[in-house]
């Protein structure tokens, strides 16, 4: 039976920004643990995933039951959560230049929502230092916040090869990172609830 989440019935602790091939699994797997927000702007998706319907057919029905999951467009929603993941896709065109449109616009987001005291990891691929040059000073900006004394800031970048049964997110080794050292502890013990085959050598954003 699928837990359906009432808004407000409890503090969310987690929040997913991109619910696709990535986001998705993700925030299932770490739903079974805690309460998520799972969270995207295409409202068809939304609808059939609280059907407990995968839009990228890479799910069955089964990865939806005994989840603790709020599907929500709505960024008021997003004020619940105190660790945030996003996994929104970054695309590249023909020339090989990954489109930053929408992780520029999910930094965004999480500028109006985070609070002192919160976590955002970055799962979405993207080229070396983009998380600090382009994602971090949006961020900030916009919150008025800074990493490292306000918020934490890491990164765990993806490894889900889109029908892929074998290498799913609980039996893969993710990579870590994190802005300070207290930031890697407490990143990794969040993906330790998830993730059974651990995590590889953490590292350092900086």
């Amino acid at each position: 039976m699928r837990h359906v989440h009432q808004p407000g019935s409890k503090k969310a602790k987690l929040a997913v920004i991109g619910l696709g091939y990535v986001g998705l699994p993700i925030a299932l797997a770490f739903a079974r643990k805690l309460s998520v927000i799972g969270f995207d702007i295409n409202e068809e998706r939304l609808d059939l995933m609280r059907k407990g319907v995968d839009p990228s057919k890479e799910l069955d029905t089964q990865a939806f039951e005994d989840t603790d999951i709020l599907f929500t467009s709505s960024v008021e929603a997003l004020k619940e959560a105190s660790f945030y993941i996003v996994a929104v896709p970054t695309p590249v065109d023909d020339k090989n230049i990954p489109d930053l449109r929408l992780i520029i616009k999910a930094s965004e987001t999480l500028g109006h929502v985070i609070e002192a005291g919160n976590y955002v990891v970055f799962e979405s691929t993207v080229y070396p230092g983009c998380t600090e040059e382009d994602c971090l000073p949006v961020i900030e900006k916009i919150s008025g916040l800074t990493m490292g004394s306000d918020f934490k800031l890491g990164y765990s970048p993806e490894r889900i090869n889109p029908g892929d049964k074998v290498h799913t997110l609980s039996s893969i080794t993710k990579i870590v990172s994190g802005c300070d050292a207290e930031a890697l502890e407490q990143i990794a013990k969040v993906y330790e609830l998830v993730v059974e085959a651990g995590y590889s050598k953490p590292l350092l954003l900086k």
